[in-house]
């Protein structure tokens, strides 16, 4: 068996395992569970390996990666609107 080929699959079981992570962060009563520096700190480190990755040539990492740093920017926008809107219902009482 090819290498890339487990690295393709821890891949998919970890993007499958934080989309439902966000999904659940989306549906909680909670929007400030997720504390803003989680995001920071997965942005910044899935930039940096990104770009490890690509100086080694690994495209599975780079692949997975960049996909990680998707995760954290659609996270952190998702917690800034969770945030705002519930500022806005609490303002609007």
């Amino acid at each position: 068996m090819h290498p890339d080929i487990l690295g393709w699959v821890a891949t998919v079981v970890l993007m499958a395992t934080l989309i439902r992570q966000m999904v659940k962060q989306w549906q909680s009563p909670h929007p400030e569970a997720v504390s803003k520096w989680l995001f920071l700190g997965q942005m910044t480190a899935s930039t940096l390996f990104t770009i490890y990755s690509a100086l080694l040539g690994s495209i599975v990492f780079v692949v997975t990666n960049a996909l990680l740093l998707l995760t954290a920017v659609v996270g952190q926008v998702m917690a800034w609107q969770r945030r705002r809107n519930a500022s806005a219902a609490t303002d609007g009482r």
